[in-house]
Parts: structure tokens; C-alpha cells; sequence
């Protein structure tokens, strides 16, 4: 996901001090605020399982606080960073039209490092303690960025591969395999165009097995030198792209445009960043009982998803209360369940009773049909500096064919 940041603006702290409703401390003061709040929030609207869930999520608020959550669908969550940037701008300090964000990555740091965002509040909601952050030190980091308290963890992802067995005997299992597989399958695989977001994930991963130096990725860019660690995955993309679908000529525009052309049969081989989503597509019949997942021997990027508040959001009890039940073991149990998203959970079942742990054991129909795959090794995101370099790159590159 792409975001200028030319134009986001200089801010100082702008947590509210005078006129509060309620207090962090006590979670009763905060509900309470939130009744009658009309909470509007900006998440991805591209899947009808997501914006399913989103739905589901409303009803719950709606019963449970008298909170009308409206999903605001957008195709990037730029478009709401812009926002939020444009009111800072005007002087919009307290009327802000957007109360919750589904973000990480670079639209995080570019947030918080501009004191975009309202916090730190995350880890005082009452179901936070359940993500075991000890533990699970990833739900406290984003990019490689601290969190701080600024956003709540909600879901994780990964890269995961997956073909049609009754088309590929054995799946290139590396980075390096894959182009072999390519050219011996020529129009049988590609990526989604960057900037898009599965696909400048494709980038990072593809840097990640290419480069010598690795550990220059996970520190500012301005700080490496970009020609030096980047020229393997341009000439690794340079013989690859003649081998991928349209000749590399044209590219799908996101991971469902891919995954349409994997149930068409046009491709073979594929990939998404959420572990669930291809034995989800085989139980909605958009792809063939034949599908099977799998994660590269080395491993695959993964991180978890966020939700953030904006500081001049003018529902903040409502946020704040609509966070928290995102966190509930009856909401993430629920969004695990393959049957209906599939998205997995970052609670930590050993904080659980056996009755919570129990909901997460039920998968739908999956048992009937194919199972989640195992996932591997997962990869630290690069530090999100690099995410605009490689995406100018790539545009100068290949963006003009």
C-alpha cells in the first residue's frame, strides 16, 4: 500500500486533556461513552468474506453497546491516511470523519511519526492481556517500528503459496526454484502489479532470498545503499518476467484478480497473504478441489494487522470499544473459522479456558474439504522505508510495458 508523504504535515501530541467522557482506567466510563456513537471505519472492502465479518462485527456492537459501526470501504488505506492528513490541515483537531482505521506497515509509521494517531491506548483494553504480548512480542511491533500502545492487534497474515495438483506434480519450494518453474511453465505464473499491495509484498520477499545484505532491510533505507542490496531482485525480476503470464507484459491487479485467473486455469501457481484463503475460495467453488497450500522452505514474510484511531476522531469511546470486542475470543474464533473468513486469530490459546480454546478447534466444513496448511518460518517485515523505493523502482523498471 502507497502513501505520500508529502503530504502529511507537522503535528505536535494531540491527545485530548480537557473534556473527556471517560477514563482508560475504567473500561465501565468508556462503554458507557460509547453508547449512541455512530463509529465509522476505514478497512479494505475487497473481499465479501471480510466485509461479511465487518457486518457480523456491527450487529454484535450494535447489541452489545448500542454502537452503530459503519464500514467505510476503501480500496487502500492511504485513502483514509489522506484524510486524516487533509483535516490536520484545516485545522480539524476534534471533528475528524474517520474513528478506526485497519492499517500496519508504512501508513503506520507515517501516522505516528506525524502524531496522526490517538493513543497510547491499546494495551489498556480489557482483552489485550489475552494476546500474551510477552510471549507474542509481534503484537507489539509493526514493520519493525514499536507499537507503543498506538494501534491494537486484530489478525495475522502470511505468504502463502498455492497450485493445482492436478496441474504441478512438485511446487517450486524457493525463490530461486520458482523462477526455474517458471520457465519451464511459461504463462503460468505472475504477480499482482505493484504498488498494490500482495504484490509489492512479492518485492520484499523476493529481495529477502535475493540479497547478501539482509539485515540492511530492517533498518531505514537512507541508511543503505539501495542500487548495492536491491540489483539481485531486479535481475532476478528481468529473467523472470518473460516467463509469467501475458509475458510479463501485463500484471492482475490484486490477489483476487490472481486468484480468478487460478480458477479459470490460466495460471497454476499462485500465492496470497492470508494462510486460509485458498481452501476458503475451494469451499466457495472458486477454486478446484485440487487446490493445496504450502510455504517456501525458507520461510515467507507475515506480520500481524492492526487498528488504529485517529486523534481527531470524534468517536473515540466508540473505537476504543469496537477495538476491544475485535479482541474477544468470540470475535476472533470467529474470524479463524475458515467457514466464514478464515482470517487467523492472535490470541494466545494458552490464555484461554478450554471453552474459548474449543471454539478456535471448529473450521467449518474445512475438515470436509482442504485443510489450512502448515505454516513454516515466518519472515520479519522489512523496516517500511523501503516499501515507496522499491515501488518507484519497479515503476521505472517494467511500469511503462
Amino acid at each position: 500500500m502507497t502513501f505520500s508523504r508529502g503530504l502529511l504535515v507537522t503535528a505536535l501530541s494531540l491527545l485530548p486533556t480537557m473534556g473527556q467522557a471517560y477514563e482508560l482506567s475504567d473500561w465501565e466510563s468508556v462503554t458507557e461513552a460509547a453508547r449512541g456513537q455512530t463509529v465509522y471505519w476505514n478497512a479494505w472492502g475487497g473481499d465479501p468474506r471480510t466485509n461479511a465479518y465487518i457486518d457480523w462485527a456491527a450487529e454484535q456492537v450494535d447489541e452489545r453497546y448500542g454502537i452503530d459501526l459503519e464500514h467505510v470501504k476503501v480500496g487502500d488505506t492511504g485513502e483514509a491516511v489522506t484524510r486524516v492528513v487533509a483535516e490536520k490541515a484545516a485545522g480539524n483537531d476534534d471533528q475528524g470523519a474517520v474513528d478506526l482505521i485497519w492499517l500496519n506497515g508504512e501508513n503506520f509509521a507515517a501516522m505516528k511519526d506525524n502524531d496522526l494517531l490517538y493513543g497510547p491506548w491499546a494495551e489498556q483494553l480489557p482483552h489485550f492481556p489475552l494476546t500474551a504480548p510477552e510471549q507474542n512480542p509481534e503484537v507489539r511491533e509493526d514493520f519493525t517500528l514499536p507499537v507503543e500502545g498506538y494501534e491494537a492487534p486484530w489478525g495475522r497474515a502470511q505468504i502463502t503459496f498455492y497450485y493445482d495438483s492436478a496441474r504441478v506434480d512438485e511446487p517450486p519450494r524457493s525463490i530461486s526454484a520458482l523462477l526455474d518453474w517458471a520457465q519451464a511453465h511459461p504463462g503460468r505464473f505472475t504477480y499482482p502489479q505493484p504498488p498494490a499491495f500482495l504484490g509489492t509484498t512479492f518485492l520484499k520477499q523476493a529481495l529477502l532470498a535475493l540479497t547478501e545484505h539482509r539485515e540492511a532491510l530492517y533498518a531505514p533505507v537512507d541508511e543503505a545503499d539501495f542500487e548495492s542490496v536491491t540489483a539481485p531482485l531486479w535481475d532476478y525480476l528481468d529473467r523472470l518476467h518473460p516467463s509469467l503470464w501475458r509475458e510479463g507484459e501485463r500484471f492482475p491487479a490484486g490477489g483476487p484478480q490472481m486468484r480468478q485467473l487460478m480458477g479459470d486455469g490460466a495460471l497454476s501457481l499462485a500465492f496470497t497473504f492470508t494462510p486460509s484463503a485458498p481452501a476458503a475460495a475451494v469451499l466457495d467453488y472458486q477454486l478446484p478441489p485440487t487446490t493445496r497450500s504450502y510455504i517456501l522452505d525458507d520461510g515467507t514474510l507475515g506480520n500481524v494487522h492492526f487498528v488504529a484511531i485517529p486523534f481527531n476522531a470524534q468517536h473515540k469511546a466508540g473505537a476504543l470499544t469496537v477495538a476491544n470486542f475485535l479482541l474477544s475470543p468470540e470475535a476472533q474464533a470467529r474470524k479463524q473459522d475458515l467457514s466464514l473468513w478464515g482470517d487467523a486469530t492472535v490470541l494466545d490459546m494458552s490464555r484461554l479456558n478450554s471453552e474459548q480454546r474449543e471454539a478456535f478447534a471448529r473450521d467449518g466444513r474445512a475438515a470436509e474439504s482442504l485443510p489450512p496448511p502448515s505454516l513454516g518460518e515466518t519472515l520479519r517485515e522489512p523496516h517500511p522505508s523501503w516499501i515507496e523505493p522499491l515501488e518507484k523502482a519497479w515503476r521505472q523498471r517494467y511500469g511503462a510495458q
